[in-house]
């Protein structure tokens, strides 16, 4: 939690276009330890009221949860901030986007796609091929057990270079 609040406390961070805006400030709160052992802290607030909380987990990955469960959206909290990065970025570049829901998501194909590696999805996840960019988000419905919840963005049309921007430099 120390190292956790040395590089991210005190962040203020734009709203994430999925999951009510994600967490506003990052702040990290008592730690708490599940069946095995493994201990999640609060990654902090909600933006708005939510069901579940965002999590920081043992491995620092970023996660939701209830009481109950936790699902891994991004392997690292940097994952979490390039993701949202991510979707301001194709937002601006994409002339068209349409969203597919529920278990037509598992329709949508990702053959020959190359992943955002830097977004260390895991239940969520970016992909691009030419002027394409797919991003699923999958977290939500495997917390609630309902895949009906699960939505995949598909973005088309992309003819900026700058969607693949090189996010060590700012460039």
């Amino acid at each position: 939690m120390a190292a956790y609040e040395a590089q991210w406390g005190g962040w203020l961070l734009p709203p994430a276009p999925r999951y009510n805006g994600g967490p506003k400030v990052f702040r990290s709160d008592m730690p708490e330890t599940d069946g095995a052992s493994n201990w999640w802290f609060d990654a902090g607030d909600p933006r708005v009221s939510t069901w579940y909380g965002f999590l920081i987990g043992p491995e620092n990955e970023f996660c939701i949860g209830d009481r109950a469960h936790r699902i891994t959206l991004h392997s690292s909290i940097t994952g979490w901030i390039e993701s949202v990065a991510l979707a301001y970025q194709v937002q601006r570049w994409a002339p068209r986007s349409v969203t597919v829901r529920g278990p037509a998501v598992d329709e949508v194909d990702l053959s020959g796609m190359e992943p955002f590696v830097e977004v260390e999805g895991v239940s969520d996840g970016w992909w691009r091929r030419a002027d394409t960019v797919i991003a699923v988000y999958q977290a939500e419905a495997w917390l609630l057990g309902r895949p009906e919840e699960q939505i995949a963005t598909i973005y088309s049309g992309i003819t900026e270079p700058e969607i693949y921007l090189d996010y060590s430099t700012g460039t």
